[in-house]
């Protein structure tokens, strides 16, 4: 759905290099689909035996060939290098995650955890290079998050630019940052040219909201080459690759179409998904949330299709995990005006500056100690005023 939106290149969820490895590829003809399948025998005296087949991954090349990047996890070169060629030539590029701080990710290892060993980092991207990307002329990149300091995030830097790779993605958050928390930008001055020369090219991650967020980073770092990713607002608005996005109820109603199409049985997924597009506040969350079939989410659309006075005639946003829904003016403001100061800021900050979350609540307490010191002030004024007495 980015893809029809104007995005780029999309990446698949994180998947880890085991997991793969144990599939099977099938095409599957009814959805005109490749999918890496694990088929469980599952035993029942009630039922009977039976085979619960379970999809790893799934691509349609009809609308992905070209545009794909298999997002893989892993902590050991060898296991990395079986998964990728498992499905390297049915993707258009393998990317090393180095960047999860989620524990079913770090605890063995991978993600996040690989900035704390850079040597098995950097080996494993080797070995991707040699064995994989060379071989079948497919890119090899990585996503990393910031060290704690310029100095070491620059280190890693690169040993990471020296392993043959041809792109890096820089989430502007440390391993310890939360994405309620602003990304920092103050390193990126720094680090952009340094792996720009060496013929690598760059994509920034980190809060990016819209196309429009993309243009005015560039403007903001003064490079015209950088590339942007977009994660979590992507997820709340698959539209946001737009010139002129939409809003919550196209969107809703345009992707329940693909997964009906794609993913027709996955219906966790699809209620996921529908979840993080649908406003909260909505009467047509809760709706989506009761839904059991996939009869029930075509009912609750189909009901949301004609409504024109609920949440989801607006703009759904996600700035820091806070939940934004606003009209198609306050949208063209936040994206045109507020969004630019953000970065200005996220390039500026120094390492212990607050969050601008944290510079917006202490104003707000400020406001609200102000508001009532004044109210005590007038309270005392009053009480001050002398009473009238009357004479006889």
């Amino acid at each position: 759905m980015s893809l029809a939106h104007g995005c780029d290149l999309v990446w698949s969820p994180e998947i880890i290099d085991k997991k793969i490895v144990q599939t099977t590829r099938i095409v599957n003809s009814q959805l005109n689909t490749v999918d890496y399948v694990i088929d469980q025998p599952i035993k029942s005296k009630k039922h009977g035996d039976s085979v619960k087949r379970s999809v790893v991954f799934r691509t349609s090349h009809a609308h992905e060939r070209g545009n794909l990047i298999f997002q893989l996890g892993s902590a050991d070169p060898t296991v990395a290098v079986d998964a990728a060629l498992k499905v390297i030539d049915d993707v258009d590029g393998i990317d090393l995650n180095c960047g999860c701080p989620k524990p079913f990710s770090t605890h063995a290892g991978m993600g996040a955890a690989l900035l704390s060993t850079p040597d098995l980092l950097c080996s494993i991207l080797k070995a991707l290079v040699e064995k994989v990307g060379k071989p079948k002329n497919k890119p090899i990149s990585c996503k990393i998050r910031m060290l704690d300091t310029l100095e070491s995030t620059t280190s890693l830097v690169e040993q990471i630019c020296a392993t043959g790779i041809t792109n890096l993605t820089i989430h502007c958050r440390t391993r310890d940052m939360r994405n309620r928390q602003d990304p920092r930008w103050m390193y990126l001055p720094t680090l952009i040219p340094l792996v720009k020369s060496k013929g690598i090219s760059v994509v920034i991650n980190g809060n990016l909201q819209s196309r429009t967020d993309i243009l005015n980073m560039r403007k903001v770092l003064n490079d015209e080459e950088i590339g942007g990713m977009i994660a979590e607002a992507a997820e709340c608005n698959p539209s946001v690759f737009s010139a002129t996005p939409q809003n919550a109820k196209k969107t809703v109603l345009e992707f329940l179409d693909l997964c009906t199409k794609f993913q027709p049985e996955n219906l966790a997924n699809i209620k996921f998904m529908i979840l993080n597009l649908v406003p909260g506040k909505s009467k047509y969350y809760m709706k989506f949330a009761h839904s059991r079939t996939l009869e029930d989410f075509h009912k609750v659309a189909d009901e949301m299709k004609d409504d024109d006075s609920d949440l989801v005639n607006k703009f759904l946003v996600k700035d820091c995990q806070k939940q934004l829904v606003l009209t198609q003016e306050e949208y063209t403001d936040f994206i045109n005006k507020e969004r630019p100061d953000e970065m200005k800021y996220a390039l500026s900050r120094k390492p212990g500056d607050p969050d601008r979350g944290d510079i917006i609540k202490k104003q707000e307490q400020e406001a609200a100690v102000a508001r009532k010191r004044a109210r005590e002030a007038e309270e005392e004024q009053a009480n001050k005023k002398p009473k009238a007495v009357t004479c006889n």
